[in-house]
């Protein structure tokens, strides 16, 4: 089954995630299908932490893929969810 999930990039102290389409038997920070987007929690402006791709993220949704809990709970702020 393919998940949306973030994968921990960035150094020690100064992590920063991307959201990615990974098959569920894959590790955390492993092999990924697509990159769609990056989560910088970090990052001081509100419009830079969280950047998506809401195209291609609805299309993983409409094909099955299913969003861990934290990745459900940002893309529901940004508005992108199951239809």
């Amino acid at each position: 089954m393919v998940k949306l999930r973030l994968k921990r990039m960035g150094r020690t102290h100064r992590a920063y995630y991307r959201l990615s389409a990974m098959d569920e038997r894959n590790p955390r920070d492993g092999r990924v299908l697509e990159d769609l987007g990056v989560y910088d929690p970090q990052n001081k402006d509100r419009q830079q932490q969280l950047v998506l791709n809401a195209d291609r993220i609805s299309h993983w949704l409409r094909v099955g893929a299913m969003p861990t809990d934290t990745v459900r709970q940002l893309l529901k702020r940004h508005g992108i969810g199951k239809k």
